[in-house]
């Protein structure tokens, strides 16, 4: 799977997500691009956008987008390496197209 980290995203997360191809938003030079144009742009080339903008779900028109969506409740590293089972779980049951948001456990 191909896999977009937002740049509010740990970049080290990407090593609980071997097996999958994981690139951020910065690498591919659309840092600090809009969530509407980010999401635009990362469909035609990624199978799933993942998140700590809490937001999103609500200032994106999610209907009709080809792209899944990962939202994680923190982009604390610590919290989300303790998690990192719980996000490979989610990674490998999203769906193309849904929106699944993972509340990382304190």
């Amino acid at each position: 799977m191909k896999i977009l980290l937002d740049e509010c995203v740990p970049w080290p997360m990407h090593k609980f997500l071997a097996g999958h191809e994981c690139s951020t938003a910065q690498q591919r030079g659309w840092g600090g691009i809009k969530n509407g144009d980010l999401l635009r742009q990362a469909e035609g080339e990624f199978d799933l956008f993942v998140t700590s903008d809490q937001n999103i779900r609500y200032q994106q028109n999610l209907a009709g987008r080809q792209i899944a969506i990962l939202e994680l409740s923190t982009n604390d590293y610590r919290r989300i390496k303790a998690a990192a089972g719980l996000i490979q779980s989610a990674v490998a049951a999203i769906q193309p197209r849904e929106f699944r948001r993972l509340e990382i456990p304190i």
